[in-house]
């Protein structure tokens, strides 16, 4: 959630973000309304109350004879309490939901518009050039006996895989390179759980508008996770952190699972849009103040990886009405494909800013004075989606594929896939 104070004090910032994002700023009215309802019931709530206690006092005080009428009037102004009561649990639910309609303020500078209004902020390496025709990352897989898509929809269904072979052995290479690369910058290696309560994924913002993407065990009432930002986040929901050493960093290893709900029909071949995959997540817990100088170190970790790796990239500045719902400001990395002829998102990372930890209820206490709320960000090291990037741009005319250098001693050394015979 936003911070209600900067609602009040400054509605117009709160509907501009709105507006870049593509929302309606009746939104940041319609809460004002609900809020100052709140408050209101509280008041008269607590007025009741205290008005109770008083004539509670005038009862045992009062001679025998007003006794009968002072206890009838008591017994009337404790249903009024009670009412009272139940008008604030309504208007705090009926707060709650409008301040949920409240996406975080998009910090200055992030571009207005949709998906395809990001702007570019750079990009590293040549378009790569091939002396023959490429193969995809699918044909290349299959002949290195890496993926086996036939056999993970048969098990599993479509957007399914299996990773088998030196596929299976890339992607640990990948997440220990991430893992190690994130230890060594003073990340905490984490192995999160993968199915969390409905309050941490309500508080990481992702049981809103995109609510329909992630698993549901109903019996359970738990979720399956999408990535490792959601337990990670409730990780120290509740707590009051400690910051003066510096910010809390943690690298989560795990599964993660998505519906693909609404995108049917898109990059249904090969491993680019798959219901399960692995990725090594960084995720911070800093002050507010030092969140846009996080949020640059994370990105210079990525592009640090994508750079060794052998990728040519691009980092963009993804556009507010493209953000998620808990982001402030996004940055994606899109490594080239050379057989889309295309750039495609490998990499991405937030700053949330306080608005994930306002609703998970994380604060710090800066130089012993009142709690405050963090911040939050959150970036990917590895995932599956790289292998994609790295047969096709590592590809030979033989259908081998070039290992790049800091794989190797992951590989046991190994210099090339090699095609199975």
């Amino acid at each position: 959630m936003i911070d209600p104070v900067l609602l009040r004090d400054n509605p117009e910032l709160v509907k501009r973000s709105q507006e870049a994002r593509g929302e309606s700023p009746e939104t940041v009215d319609a809460a004002r309304e609900a809020d100052r309802a709140r408050r209101a019931a509280i008041t008269a709530f607590e007025e009741l109350r205290a008005a109770q206690n008083a004539h509670g006092k005038k009862v045992a005080q009062a001679p025998k004879e007003q006794k009968a009428a002072l206890v009838a009037e008591a017994k009337d102004l404790s249903e009024r309490v009670k009412q009272a009561q139940h008008a604030v649990a309504a208007a705090e639910e009926a707060s709650a939901a409008a301040f949920a309609a409240l996406e975080n303020i998009v910090i200055d500078g992030v571009p207005a518009g949709g998906e395809d209004d990001f702007v570019t902020l750079r990009t590293h390496g040549e378009i790569p050039a091939f002396g023959f025709e490429p193969r995809d990352h699918l044909e290349l897989g299959e002949r290195l006996g890496a993926i086996d898509m036939e056999r993970g929809t048969k098990v599993s269904g479509s957007r399914f895989y299996f990773l088998t072979g030196i596929g299976a052995r890339l992607e640990i290479a990948l997440m220990n390179l991430a893992l190690d690369r994130a230890v060594q910058a003073g990340f905490t290696p984490m192995i999160p759980p993968t199915l969390v309560r409905p309050e941490v994924m309500q508080g990481t913002g992702f049981l809103g508008k995109h609510s329909a993407e992630v698993y549901h065990l109903e019996d359970d009432d738990l979720y399956l996770v999408g990535t490792s930002e959601v337990p990670l986040a409730g990780y120290h929901m509740g707590e009051i952190l400690d910051l003066s050493a510096g910010a809390k960093r943690y690298a989560g290893w795990s599964t993660c699972y998505r519906s693909e709900a609404g995108s049917y029909g898109k990059d249904t071949r090969g491993i680019i849009r798959v219901h399960q995959f692995n990725k090594l997540e960084m995720f911070v817990y800093t002050t507010p103040e030092d969140a846009e100088a996080e949020h640059e170190r994370l990105v210079q970790m990525q592009e640090g990886m994508l750079q060794d790796l052998g990728l040519s990239y691009r980092v963009i500045d993804v556009a507010a009405g493209d953000l998620g719902s808990s982001a402030a400001r996004k940055f994606d990395i899109e490594a080239w494909v050379p057989t889309q002829q295309a750039y495609r998102e490998l990499t991405s990372t937030s700053n949330c800013t306080t608005y994930q930890a306002r609703r998970l209820d994380i604060r710090h206490r800066p130089d012993g004075g009142r709690t405050q709320p963090v911040a939050t960000l959150n970036g990917t090291l590895a995932t599956t989606r790289w292998i994609v990037a790295l047969l096709e741009t590592h590809q030979r005319e033989d259908g081998s594929v070039a290992v790049p250098e800091v794989l190797r001693p992951l590989l046991g050394g190994l210099e090339v896939m090699e095609p199975i015979a």
